[in-house]
């Protein structure tokens, strides 16, 4: 879901004392909050961010964001270092970092190969040190001139196969109908070093549009026995596929879960551009809902002044689902919107991050975090940010946010901005304290 809007903002600044004082700038006269804010990056208007943990050691963290910023950590997300990766295919966005079970770390993103055309594949790159340098620069999902979109990747905990879902173009933003998008897979069983050929999963089509009738948002997990979830947006709605011989084979059309009234493009005042697009998710705990599949996303079924956060989960592997329930817990008709969800597998506690305008009646922004112990019947939200932000609609503020939680190690990375100026966030969570 990246545009080509993303260059105009990079502008370059060289001092290390201009990256603090912008931290200190929008956090001057905070107002005390629950959980202490990390201000990661402020430089060169970063946004869409993406989060890792070492499973191992989760001391060590990992982070990214647009158009190639690369966060290290070592003390469990309390202190940052930046750096900057490449790409001989270039790095053109869409930045999703993942772990593996062995202390690896896999950057994803898409690419502007001046020997190919713009964003015609996948890169994945891997770090055996800690996200420090970078290796391996393969590629996958190349189709001639058709445009390889919004990628993201999970890692089987029990084969270490990496699994990889995205939307394929055969125009991006064509208004031809006869042009089509796809979700596509592959798998690699070396650790990114090969992957499978690109396969379609998706037996309904979208337009090319990029809007509510594309196909668009496949985020896979993993279940306990192997079986590969992912969910998507477009013209059905939201639908679901399944494979269980690791990528093999798919249903032979997926199944509508959901529907999204209003589509999962939708707007939101002072914000560039934003979509409801789903997250999945499922439970490998050893907790009674061990194996549950849940289903995030957002949408403005209420009212275009009331988007809201809403989650589905199936307790028997994908056959059936449940209505959606509501994340967020307020009573008023303001924006919740741009969410994302992530279980910690030592508890099967439920986390579920997004943007909140609750506290005003005007686009001043807040960031909470909702939380269910009991399979997402019922959540619990809490503000995480110090200071609210109020977006500007001219500066492009990316298309998600995200969270990691793992043994109650919980880190939220999101976008801030004030006066036109973005910056990247995360908070000091520990789960324990979480009532």
């Amino acid at each position: 879901m990246l545009r080509q809007c993303l260059s105009k903002y990079s502008i370059c600044l060289t001092h290390k004392s201009i990256f603090l004082l912008l931290c200190f700038l929008v956090t001057y006269n905070s107002v005390e909050a629950q959980f202490k804010n990390v201000c990661i990056d402020s430089l060169f208007w970063p946004n869409e961010v993406a989060i890792a943990i070492d499973f191992n050691e989760p001391k060590n963290m990992v982070a990214g964001s647009n158009l190639s910023n690369v966060y290290m950590s070592s003390d469990t997300g309390k202190t940052w270092r930046r750096s900057s990766a490449n790409s001989k295919y270039t790095i053109y966005g869409d930045p999703c970092m993942i772990s593996d079970y062995k202390g690896n770390f896999y950057y994803l993103h898409l690419s502007d190969y001046s020997k190919g055309n713009w964003i015609d594949r996948i890169v994945a790159q891997k770090s055996v040190n800690k996200g420090k340098t970078w290796q391996l620069d393969t590629y996958f999902g190349l189709n001639g001139k058709k445009a390889q979109d919004k990628e993201w990747a999970v890692v089987d905990q029990k084969s270490g196969n990496i699994y990889v879902t995205w939307t394929q173009f055969d125009k991006y933003e064509s208004k031809n109908p006869e042009d089509k998008t796809l979700i596509m897979f592959t798998s690699s069983q070396d650790e990114g070093k090969t992957w499978t050929p690109a396969k379609v999963i998706s037996a309904f089509p979208g337009d090319c549009l990029d809007d509510d009738n594309t196909v668009e948002g496949a985020v896979p997990c993993v279940g306990p026995s192997g079986a590969i979830n992912v969910a998507w947006a477009g013209p059905k709605g939201l639908v679901f596929n399944q494979s269980i011989d690791s990528g093999k084979t798919w249903f032979k059309e997926e199944k509508i879960i959901a529907d999204i009234p209003g589509g999962w493009n939708y707007d939101i005042d002072s914000i560039y551009r934003c979509n409801g697009l789903p997250i999945t998710a499922c439970d490998l705990s050893n907790s009674i809902y061990r194996g549950t599949i849940y289903v995030n996303w957002s949408d403005q079924r209420n009212g275009s002044d009331n988007a809201d956060v809403w989650l589905v989960k199936s307790s028997d592997n994908g056959k059936t689902w449940s209505q959606p329930k509501r994340v967020n817990n307020d009573s008023t008709r303001t924006q919740q919107f741009m969410s994302w969800l992530s279980i910690d597998q030592s508890n099967g506690r439920i986390y579920c991050l997004f943007y909140d305008r609750r506290n005003f009646k005007d686009a001043r922004t807040d960031v909470y975090l909702a939380y269910s112990d009991d399979g997402g019947e019922t959540f619990t939200n809490v503000k995480v940010n110090e200071r609210s932000f109020s977006p500007s609609k001219a500066v492009f503020f990316g298309d998600y946010i995200n969270i990691v939680a793992h043994k109650n190690i919980v880190r939220p990375i999101w976008m801030t901005m004030n006066s036109g100026m973005t910056a990247v966030w995360s908070a000091v969570i520990d789960g324990n304290q979480l009532k």
